[in-house]
């Protein structure tokens, strides 16, 4: 049975740990709010382009622009893989890299670009230990355009067959879920997930545009655009994301630690109450003993 002292100690490392919990739960708490209006003032206009390129792709009947056409069939896909720079969050990272390794492993071979230490780290326990990789901490819009400027270089000179990027989707501040896109090829579907857009809807129903010099230039300009802000977009999500994950991870260790001081409290009560009662015991059997002699 562990002493007084040892329960004592275990509970003021146990309280220590609750402050620094606590600290970080009300750090997650001031970080998803940015986040998530960053997340929506982005909305809007992810909306708009979505719409934009649905009108685009229905006004013309071909353009000859690389997103368009099929890959390379013998070139591995090309995974972005998308995770926080941080842990304490969870199953957040892991859920994420998970996903990863699940659409890798239906394929041949795969060619990995990550974003987040915690995605580059995954990939380099895979054994792939060169290959490019952004932290997600830094600017996300130069990270975004960084990233989309490297996969659509190697889609179009034929390195990787197609652009899949893995996430994390903010359900919920309670859900987090993977989420795995394919970007390039663009389809007409791959927009309606985008933004929610129903291209479904002939064009006239969403107000006649004109588009200057030609739908098929305007298109082949918008194109890459689409791929950089829809990394953008999975990069601010992500990082809602894991700071509700990290809330909510943060949440539960500040609860559990408060119910394990108190099981030790008692139990450091109960052993304390012992002691005593054996040292009592002691000197009444010592009294005892003397008066007999």
């Amino acid at each position: 049975m562990p002493s007084v002292r040892d329960l004592r100690d275990r509970i003021r490392s146990l309280k220590n740990t609750q402050q620094i919990t606590k600290a970080m739960k009300q750090v997650a708490a001031a970080k998803i709010r940015r986040a998530e209006e960053a997340r929506k003032r982005a909305r809007p206009y992810a909306d708009a382009l979505a719409e934009m390129l649905a009108d685009l792709m229905a006004a013309v009947s071909s353009v000859d622009h690389p997103f368009m056409k099929p890959g390379n069939e013998s070139a591995p896909a090309g995974i972005v893989l998308m995770s926080a720079d941080k842990g304490l969050a969870g199953a957040f990272n892991s859920n994420v890299i998970h996903a990863g390794e699940t659409f890798a492993r239906g394929r041949s071979g795969v060619r990995y670009y990550t974003v987040g230490v915690k995605a580059r780290n995954a990939v380099r326990r895979m054994g792939v230990s060169e290959h490019p990789t952004w932290p997600l901490g830094a600017s996300k819009i130069v990270t975004a355009r960084e990233v989309a400027n490297r996969v659509a270089e190697d889609f179009v000179h034929g390195t990787i067959s197609e652009i899949v990027v893995v996430s994390q989707k903010l359900v919920s501040m309670m859900s987090q879920r993977p989420e795995t896109r394919k970007l390039v090829p663009v389809l007409a579907e791959d927009l309606k997930a985008f933004a929610g857009t129903d291209t479904d809807q002939p064009a006239a129903a969403r107000g006649a545009v004109e588009f200057s010099p030609s739908p098929e230039f305007v298109l082949s300009r918008l194109l890459p655009k689409y791929l950089e802000f829809t990394l953008y977009s999975a990069m601010l999500e992500t990082d809602a994301a894991f700071f509700a994950a990290q809330l909510v991870a943060m949440t539960n260790a500040t609860d559990n630690a408060s119910k394990l001081i108190d099981e030790l409290t008692i139990a450091m009560n109960n052993a304390r109450q012992a002691a005593i009662t054996k040292e009592l015991l002691e000197i009444v059997g010592g009294a005892e003993a003397l008066g007999v002699e």
